[in-house]
C-alpha cells in the first residue's frame, strides 16, 4: 500500500490499521462535502438572518451487514443543518450517527460560519448560555428562545422579534423538500 501510506504520510514499514484507512477516507470525503457546499452556497447573495436546526433521516436503506459491523444504535442519522434565510442556500450541514445534544453540534457548525453570520435563529434545543456569549463575542446576534425554568425566560422570551424568530421555519421547509424528494 505505498501509495496509499503516502498519502496518508506513514512510514512504508508502518502499513495502517483498516479503520485508520477508513476513518481517513470519510474525513476527505466529508471534507470535500463542505468545500462543494461552500463553493454552491458563495454563488448566492446571503440576507441579514440565518437559521439553524436538525432533524432526523432514516438510514434503512443501508445493509444489513454493514449496520451490526459499524454498530449503529438507532434508526436515523442526525442532520443539522445551517441555512441562510433570504437565499435559502444551505451553508453548512453536519451529520451523525449518533444522538447528541443540539447545542453541542450547533456550536461546531456556528463556529465554523462565523464569518457569514449576522443573527442566527434557533428553537429551545439550542438554549445554552455558553453558546449564546460565543455567539456574541463573535459580533452574531442570536435569536435564540429560552427553555421556560423560571419566569426571567419568559422575559427573555418576550423580547425577541416573533417575524425574525420564526423565519427557522425555512430549516425545516428544506428538510421537508429533501426528504420528500429523496426519501
Amino acid at each position: 500500500m505505498p501509495r496509499i501510506t503516502a498519502k496518508l504520510g506513514l512510514a512504508v514499514d508502518e502499513p495502517p490499521d483498516f479503520t485508520t484507512v477508513c476513518t481517513r477516507k470519510q474525513d476527505l470525503e466529508m471534507r470535500i462535502r463542505h468545500v462543494l457546499l461552500r463553493s454552491s452556497a458563495s454563488l448566492h447573495e446571503f440576507g441579514e438572518v440565518q437559521a439553524i436546526d436538525a432533524t432526523g433521516f432514516q438510514r434503512h436503506k443501508a445493509r444489513r451487514h454493514y449496520v451490526i459491523r459499524v454498530g449503529y444504535n438507532f434508526d436515523d442519522i442526525k442532520t443539522t443543518a445551517l441555512v441562510d434565510c433570504d437565499s435559502t442556500a444551505i451553508l453548512d450541514v453536519h451529520c451523525l450517527m449518533k444522538q447528541p445534544h443540539d447545542t453541542q453540534i450547533g456550536r461546531q457548525v456556528l463556529t465554523r460560519n462565523l464569518q457569514r453570520l449576522d443573527t442566527v435563529v434557533a428553537d429551545k434545543g439550542y438554549d445554552w448560555d455558553a453558546l449564546r456569549y460565543e455567539l456574541r463575542d463573535a459580533g452574531v446576534r442570536p435569536v435564540i428562545k429560552h427553555r421556560k425554568f423560571c419566569p426571567i425566560d419568559m422575559a427573555y422570551n418576550a423580547r425577541h422579534d416573533e417575524e425574525t424568530y420564526h423565519r427557522r421555519s425555512l430549516v425545516k421547509s428544506i428538510f421537508f423538500v429533501l426528504k420528500h424528494r429523496f426519501g
